[in-house]
């Protein structure tokens, strides 16, 4: 049965510092087997290193399936995966397919850490100015840019992203191994189906031209 899209209130959440945030995926932690290594540390498979893992291991009692308004694509250079990493540009035009994912602040925070390689413990992001604006910078890096889509049941949908926009920079082709997490996690989320899943991903800036849907659902249909 295929699962209905849960609806975004665009609307900024009124409670400053919450307790509990929906960490909205858009990139390879859509998967839960991929999450799994950033809450309770490891390799995923196809990886280039082992994560630490969060403070809290606890994986997410609940995950969603949810569109954005904005663009997926892909940039720079993976080290961990070998090819262009997702990045979400909300001022773009369209749709972003993404799972969201309940956690606690601290996770969100140990998360964005380990994305950033870096040590995961320390104090948890100040959210003050991305829950009253929708977007905070809090540095120059590659997912130091936090934005808040809404909310969901009353609580934030974050995700972290690039300060750069999506033609600001040169498109990188994705690997295979790091699509395969991404639309893999897509697909179990059970709003979309194989083909759509796939069509999605193989138009995205930097993998459109070099991965093609029927290769991307093929891949599909041999992970299941």
């Amino acid at each position: 049965m295929t699962k209905a899209l849960r609806g975004i209130d665009p609307s900024l959440p009124r409670d400053p510092r919450p307790r509990l945030v929906w960490y909205t995926s858009y990139g390879s932690n859509t998967h839960l087997g991929r999450l799994a290594a950033y809450l309770r540390g490891g390799r995923p498979e196809g990886a280039g290193r082992d994560f630490p893992g969060c403070r809290n291991p606890a994986m997410p009692p609940r995950s969603l399936p949810v569109e954005l308004n904005g663009a997926l694509y892909f940039a720079t250079h993976s080290p961990v995966w070998r090819g262009g990493r997702g990045f979400y540009d909300p001022g773009a035009e369209g749709r972003v397919l993404a799972r969201a994912h309940l956690v606690t602040v601290e996770q969100f925070s140990d998360i964005a850490a380990q994305e950033m390689y870096r040590a995961p413990g320390g104090d948890p992001l100040d959210l003050t100015e991305v829950l009253g604006r929708g977007r905070a910078v809090l540095g120059d890096g590659r997912y130091e840019t936090l934005v808040c889509a809404g909310q969901i049941d009353g609580l934030p949908a974050l995700t972290f992203t690039a300060p750069w926009g999506m033609n600001d920079v040169p498109w990188v082709v994705p690997s295979l191994p790091y699509l395969r997490f991404l639309a893999a996690g897509l697909l179990s989320a059970g709003a979309w189906d194989a083909e759509a899943v796939a069509s999605y991903v193989a138009a995205c800036p930097g993998a459109e031209g070099h991965w093609s849907a029927g290769e991307l659902t093929a891949l599909l249909r041999r992970a299941e």
